[in-house]
């Protein structure tokens, strides 16, 4: 048996480790801004699920509202303007309301993918610090355009819907994009403006119908991927411009109708993956295709220097002609000793069927250039009333 003088040391132990916790407190936990509501206190209920602690008059960062069956978005008593990310995911919502939208000003990331969305509201306009929005897996058919007006975007996901066309002049507005994904719609044609995108990094627009690429790829400096693959026979050219992207590593163009690959493509330097497979490719052949990149790199290029070798140059022509023409200015040509006056009907119908254009009027500037022509220049002579130079054609 323990002895007392045991006990009482045991005691005195005990009570000193309980003074030393009372004197350290209970572990604290940081607080966490998300959070996740159920349906009933996005409606003003009593309940709700937090992932944190807080209660709601403190600022939320994140609103995580996905997969709850939402079939429309509810009325919410939360102060939207504190919300910066914001996912709706995987539901079946099938409109936005405008109101919410514009309340959401320092939203910087929407998630809408996996719903059931036909429309964007126009509000969407209004998120002037929106830089992700995630569109994807919905049944759209166009995006507002009221989109270029969130100008700080910078990704912009709306894969897998029934997008026929992108806002004309997106490229003009949201040069602030780095990476385009629309892949899996039904897009024919890419506007013109995208061109403009020069901080795109990133271009995703495979699984559609087009049928062309914009024309001034070249100005995308900062494009690094470009996949335009499974437009099957509706894409059978590619731009030469798409050779000029200066910063590209990856290319897929793979299973399209494309029989010939612009002979630019040798200039790609940083290229570091091609995938042409599935094209009935000409040029380049098949055997060299099947070497590799530096292969295709290679035949590319000395195919553009034997074209640019064949191609006759213009000579430069420096100053004027050698041939100008001299005496009247109303067009009628005068033959030495006859006055414009004395012409007959033969040298008239002549004039007029030459249109007025005969080769005797023309003669080497050389020859006016010498001291007999010289006077024929003088202001006064051109100037006076009894000159020949300036007066109407008689008839």
């Amino acid at each position: 048996m323990m002895g007392y003088e045991q006990m009482n040391q045991m005691t005195m132990k005990t009570t000193t480790m309980m003074k030393n916790f009372n004197k350290v407190g209970p572990i604290s936990t940081p607080h966490k801004k998300t959070m996740r509501r159920s349906v009933s206190a996005i409606d003003g209920g009593a309940t709700a699920e937090a992932a944190g602690e807080g209660d709601r008059g403190q600022n939320l960062e994140t609103l995580d509202l996905s997969g709850m069956s939402l079939a429309s978005l509810p009325a919410s008593s939360i102060n939207l303007a504190s919300i910066s990310k914001l996912d709706l995911s995987n539901n079946n919502i099938q409109q936005i309301p405008e109101s919410l939208v514009a309340r959401m000003l320092n939203l910087w990331a929407l998630d809408l993918h996996s719903n059931q969305l036909k429309t964007l509201p126009n509000s969407i306009g209004c998120l002037s610090k929106l830089k992700i929005l995630n569109v994807s897996g919905n049944n759209l058919q166009a995006l507002p355009k009221t989109i270029e007006d969130c100008r700080s975007l910078e990704e912009l996901n709306a894969n897998f819907n029934e997008l026929t066309l992108l806002p004309d002049t997106i490229g003009f507005e949201l040069t602030n994009l780095t990476k385009l994904s629309v892949n899996s719609n039904k897009l024919v044609l890419l506007p013109s403006s995208l061109g403009h995108l020069t901080s795109l990094r990133v271009l995703d627009a495979r699984l559609n119908c087009l049928v062309s690429l914009p024309e001034d790829l070249e100005n995308l400096v900062n494009l690094q991927v470009l996949n335009v693959s499974q437009n099957f026979q509706h894409l059978k050219t590619l731009p030469y411009s798409v050779g000029l992207l200066i910063s590209l590593v990856e290319l897929d163009v793979s299973y399209n109708g494309i029989r010939v690959l612009p002979d630019s493509i040798g200039c790609l330097r940083r290229i570091q993956k091609l995938s042409v497979e599935g094209n009935p490719l000409v040029s380049p052949p098949f055997e060299v295709v099947e070497h590799g990149l530096e292969a295709v790199k290679q035949y590319m290029s000395e195919k553009m220097t034997e074209s640019n070798n064949k191609t006759p140059t213009k000579k430069k022509l420096w100053g004027i002609g050698k041939m100008v023409k001299y005496k009247t200015f109303h067009g009628f040509s005068s033959s030495p000793g006859r006055s414009p006056g004395r012409r007959t009907g033969g040298d008239r119908h002549r004039e007029e069927r030459e249109g007025f254009i005969n080769v005797s009027d023309y003669r080497q500037i050389d020859g006016l250039a010498s001291p007999r022509h010289v006077s024929l220049f003088n202001p006064r002579r051109l100037l006076s009333p009894l000159s020949t130079f300036f007066s109407p054609p008689r008839y």
